[in-house]
C-alpha cells in the first residue's frame, strides 16, 4: 500500500491477515518478491527532521506481555491489525522487527515509503539463565542490506558479574562495524543490567544510563551510522550529555499513567540529540484499547 492509496477496511485487512498463513505455504518466494517491490523513503529523517517508530521485536525474546495480559502479543493476527492501524496514522514513520512481522508486513503492503529497521539479537530470551547471553539469532547485517531494511536494532545488557557480556560486547560491535559498511543504521538499546532474585534487571539510574550511553557510542571501527534507543530516566539532560550521537526515546511496558509518559517523552525531546520516538506495547496495547489515539497523541509530540 502506498502512502497515497487509502486505508483497506476493516474486514478487508483481516481477510488479508487471514491470508497470509496461505501465502506462506504455497509462495515463499512471494515475501523476496514483496521486499523487492517496497518503496523505500530517500532519508532516515522525515521533513521535520523526527522520527517515529513503532518497536514490534518483543515476541522474538519470548515477552509476551502488556499492561496486566501475560500473553497480550501472542496471537499474531492481532498483532498484525494493530501494528497497520499504527501505521496508516499520519506521523508514524516506520517500524521494527524480526523477520517473521515484517515479512508479514511486507506481504499486507503497508511498509511502502515507511523506515524498516531489522532486530537482530533475541537469543537472550526474557526470564532465562542465558539471558545477558544475548546471541544474533535473528537478521545479520547482510540479509537487513539484502532484504532493502533500512538498518539493524540491537540490545546491550553490560552484567559485569557475568561472563556472557563481553560475547553480548562483542557481537553488537561487529554487528555495528557490519551495518556501517552497508551505509546503514545501527540502533543500540543500552543498559546497565545485573541479577536480583535470579532474574535480569536493568539499572534505570543516572549514572547507570550515562555509563551505559557511554559504552554503546564506543562500539565498532565507527560510530558514524549508530543510534542509541534509550528510556526517559531521571535528569535526561545530564545523562544525554554522555554522548553526540542521536537517540530515540523507548516506551517500554504500557504505562499506568500515559499522560505522565508522554510528559516524560515531551521534555526528553527538547534535548538537542534526541530525535524521535520508538514505542512498542504503550502505543499496540494501549490500557484504553484505542491505538489510534494513542499513536496520534504520541505523533502530537514530536
Amino acid at each position: 500500500m502506498t502512502p497515497e492509496m487509502p486505508a483497506p477496511s476493516a474486514d478487508a485487512r483481516a481477510e488479508r491477515i487471514a491470508g497470509l498463513a496461505e501465502a506462506r505455504a504455497v509462495r515463499p518466494e512471494s515475501i523476496a518478491e514483496a521486499a523487492g517491490r517496497r518503496a523505500r523513503r530517500g532519508s532516515l529523517l522525515g521533513g521535520t527532521g523526527r522520527l517515529m517508530l513503532l518497536a514490534a521485536d518483543h515476541p522474538a525474546r519470548g515477552a509476551l506481555a502488556a499492561g496486566g495480559d501475560p500473553l497480550a502479543m501472542a496471537d499474531r493476527g492481532e498483532l498484525l491489525d494493530r501494528l497497520c492501524t499504527a501505521l496508516e496514522r499520519p506521523g508514524v514513520d516506520g517500524v521494527m522487527g524480526t523477520a517473521d512481522v515484517i515479512e508479514d508486513l511486507l506481504l499486507l503492503g503497508v511498509l511502502d515509503g515507511k523506515v524498516v529497521i531489522g532486530s537482530m539479537n533475541r537469543g537472550g530470551l526474557a526470564g532465562s539463565s542465558f539471558e545477558i547471553d544475548d546471541r544474533f539469532t535473528a537478521y545479520g547485517a547482510g540479509a537487513i542490506a539484502a532484504s532493502g531494511l533500512d538498518g539493524g536494532k540491537m540490545l546491550l545488557r553490560v552484567d559485569e558479574a557475568d561472563p556472557a557480556t563481553a560475547r553480548a560486547l562483542e557481537g553488537c560491535a561487529r554487528a555495528v562495524s557490519e551495518l556501517a559498511e552497508h551505509g546503514l543504521m545501527a540502533m543500540v538499546e543500552p543498559f546497565i543490567s545485573h541479577r536480583v532474585d535470579g532474574r535480569v534487571r536493568n539499572d534505570l539510574s543516572p549514572e547507570a544510563m550515562t555509563r551505559a550511553i557511554a559504552i554503546a557510542s564506543g562500539l565498532g571501527t565507527t560510530s558514524a551510522r549508530t543510534w542509541l534507543k534509550v528510556p526517559v530516566v531521571q535528569d535526561m539532560e545530564r545523562v544525554m550529555a554522555a554522548s553526540t550521537l542521536p537517540a530515540l526515546l523507548l516506551g517500554g511496558e504500557v504505562a499506568a499513567d500515559p499522560a505522565a509518559a508522554r510528559e516524560g517523552w515531551r521534555r526528553a525531546l527538547r534535548l538537542p540529540t534526541v530525535r524521535g520516538l520508538v514505542i512498542g506495547r504503550s502505543l499496540l496495547y494501549p490500557a484504553d484499547g484505542d491505538v489510534a489515539a494513542a499513536v496520534d497523541a504520541a505523533v502530537e509530540l514530536l
